[in-house]
């Protein structure tokens, strides 16, 4: 048997970082090193995890002294930067960081940041040494966007979609409360969410020139996990053109699915799945994509990235089963 990588995550106490921790410990290629949390230094990590309990005796830890090929810094938005500044890490570490500190072309003193988004850089993503994984919505808006453009003729989008309590963070809000998120939803960061910046980024990439405006609503739902993304674009592309468009972009890229039914949340939940259904009327296609905020959305991902970065399959430790019911 080859010998394992070995990984680190710093950050392991939230959502994202748990996620991690469980696809690691999971993972045929990869041995979990170290999980690093100054709060929770020297406690097992099913005190912070309680389903881990019996499936590792891991603690957590504050030193940084652990061998490591590659780590994840599952950390708060504006910490990662920092972070790195105050422990640079060996030049060997391939660094794989989950917050939006490097997801529009920032660096970290002499490490540069490839945006990991397999189904757009995969060939890049495999010649990097930095990932700067994409956001939640990012994934699910882009995925929903990028064939059509690659055709140059993407225009003006209206978006809407709805995210479970999970992609707020594990720090208790007034707005993640069950009491308050329970049968209700609700709109926030109408038309200015941060992932919009990353969104019309990667579309310039694609359709040099973009320009137009994408018009994003978000909701927040109520249930735990997964993103639901409705998109509407004006074409004159009949549906079966869009589909043909569709199933050519995503052919070979094993996680996103274009499905020709209607799209279930429930479909993606537990999985590192995106799936795209398309519907047309007059002219205006509507593309719903559906992924799990903390896998596609983030840590299954993430993992993906460094299957890339390691030559490993694509899928390795991340064929999960949805729970369906």
């Amino acid at each position: 048997m080859a010998t394992k990588i070995k990984a680190g995550i710093v950050g392991g106490a939230g959502y994202t970082g748990g996620e991690t921790i469980r696809l690691l410990l999971n993972h045929p290629h990869a041995e979990l090193t170290f999980v690093h949390s100054r709060s929770n230094a020297g406690n097992p990590l099913y005190s912070a995890h309680p389903d881990l309990r019996g499936d590792t005796e891991l603690t957590f830890t504050d030193s940084l002294a652990h061998a490591a090929d590659v780590v994840f810094l599952c950390l708060g938005h504006g910490e990662s930067k920092k972070f790195l500044q105050d422990n640079p890490f060996r030049a060997g570490v391939k660094i794989i960081d989950l917050s939006q500190d490097f997801r529009l072309g920032e660096t970290a003193g002499d490490r540069t940041f490839v945006y990991g988004l397999p189904e757009l850089n995969r060939d890049a993503i495999r010649q990097a040494s930095n990932i700067a994984n994409p956001g939640c919505f990012a994934t699910a808006i882009q995925l929903g966007l990028l064939p059509l453009a690659k055709t140059g003729a993407l225009g003006e989008v209206y978006a809407t979609g709805i995210t479970g309590s999970t992609g707020a963070g594990q720090k208790l809000q007034d707005t993640t409360h069950f009491t308050w998120r329970a049968n209700n939803i609700s709109a926030y960061k109408t038309l200015t969410h941060q992932h919009l910046r990353e969104i019309k980024r990667t579309i310039a990439q694609v359709q040099p020139g973009f320009a137009a405006p994408i018009n994003f609503v978000p909701w927040r739902g109520d249930f735990t996990r997964g993103i639901f993304v409705s998109s509407v674009i004006s074409t004159a592309l009949s549906l079966e053109d869009v589909a043909k468009l569709y199933h050519d972009f995503y052919q070979g890229h094993p996680f996103t699915v274009v499905y020709d039914d209607v799209v279930d949340l429930k479909q993606v939940v537990n999985t590192n799945k995106c799936l795209v259904g398309l519907e047309k009327e007059g002219d205006k296609v509507v593309v719903h994509t559906a992924i799990d905020n903390l896998l596609k959305g983030a840590s299954g991902q993430a993992v993906q990235n460094m299957n890339l970065l390691f030559g490993f399959e694509e899928t390795a430790g991340l064929k999960l089963k949805s729970i369906a019911f």
